[in-house]
């Protein structure tokens, strides 16, 4: 599942869910809660996650 993730980095919302398939609200209110990783604000209105940060949360099968 992981070989399609680059191995450092930074990856955008649509790809986060095609590894984790949620809805973009309900990924929205698990950064709120902590239940997701907090993104990376890379621009005024561009927010990308660490690969680090996916990697781990797909380990972990939260």
């Amino acid at each position: 599942m992981f070989d399609s993730l680059p191995n450092t980095g930074y990856i955008r919302l649509p790809i986060v869910l095609k590894f984790y398939p949620v809805s973009k609200s309900t990924w929205w209110a698990g950064v709120k809660t902590g239940r997701f990783p907090a993104g990376v604000k890379l621009s005024e209105r561009v927010t990308a996650w660490k690969v680090d940060d996916i990697r781990a949360l797909l380990q972990q099968g939260a």
